[in-house]
């Protein structure tokens, strides 16, 4: 059975943004030059979300990646994260910061990406990562800093 959320523009908005963030990855190559290829080829069209999600990703890469190493447990580190997961925690957390996405739905939309893109793992793993992400986020006056 297909999740009607599937068919939502903003989930296709943050699948895009997932694959042009991977694929920058992958590449080695600046994820703002593979989305201007993105646009300019228009088929399929970028969405104005997709946009957002991307440009918000490069533009808080520093803060975004400080967020997800701190709420990493045990041996992992944020390079040793599936670059799927680790692109995902970028736009969730990207997205509850910087958009009016409420922190569950944003949690639970990387999840369910997740579960489609990733190993089996990877949701609970994702799920626990943000939830403590999220929270250093929201409230980092609240986590003990110096």
């Amino acid at each position: 059975m297909t999740d009607r959320r599937d068919n939502s523009p903003r989930t296709k908005a943050r699948k895009r943004a997932l694959d042009i963030l991977y694929e920058s990855e992958l590449r080695g190559r600046p994820a703002a030059d593979t989305l201007a290829e993105r646009i300019g080829l228009g088929e399929p069209p970028v969405r104005p979300f997709t946009i957002e999600l991307v440009n918000g990703c490069i533009e808080h890469a520093d803060a975004l990646d400080a967020a997800i190493a701190a709420s990493l447990t045990g041996t992992w580190t944020l390079e040793r994260m599936a670059r799927v997961d680790r692109n995902l925690a970028r736009i969730a957390l990207f997205e509850v910061a910087h958009t009016d996405t409420p922190p569950t739905v944003a949690i639970n939309e990387a999840v369910d990406l997740a579960a489609q893109f990733s190993t089996p793992e990877s949701p609970a793993f994702l799920n626990g990562v943000l939830s403590a992400a999220v929270q250093r986020v929201l409230h980092p006056g609240d986590l003990g800093a110096e």
